[in-house]
């Protein structure tokens, strides 16, 4: 049973770290809206200064999916880089390395692409407006 779960343990406590930032997102969220509720029965008026002072994020997400999109790229050429690598290597059964890694880098190398592209669209849509 060790023999398993110890190669498990990175990847176990990954999920376990990122639930917990979400537990305790939630959770202040969620007093943050109960906070808004309570001085909305009581008849006050929030304005949006008051309600980012109580620690609500904010939306405005500017170049998110052009940093995303040459993230998701640059993943895509590292697996491109490790499959020349491995090829380069060896000539025996090594050599179908690059045609393997850049069939994986197809996946974040496409969805980066579309993600500069969507970046790159809002951005011009923005400055028409």
């Amino acid at each position: 049973m060790e023999a398993v779960l110890i190669p498990l343990a990175p990847f176990l406590m990954t999920v376990f770290i990122v639930g917990i930032v979400f537990y305790f997102n939630s959770k202040n969220r969620r007093a943050v809206l109960e906070t808004v509720r309570e001085a909305s029965r009581n008849g006050q008026q929030l304005d949006p200064a008051t309600i980012k002072a109580l620690g609500m994020p904010q939306k405005t997400n500017r170049n998110g999916d052009l940093k995303a999109g040459a993230i998701l790229i640059a993943v895509a050429a590292g697996f491109l880089c490790l499959g020349w690598a491995i090829s380069t290597v060896d000539s025996g059964d090594a050599a179908e390395a690059f045609p393997i890694m850049a069939a994986v880098a197809s996946f974040p190398g496409f969805i980066g692409i579309v993600l500069l592209a969507f970046g790159l669209l809002k951005k011009k849509d923005s400055e028409d407006a």
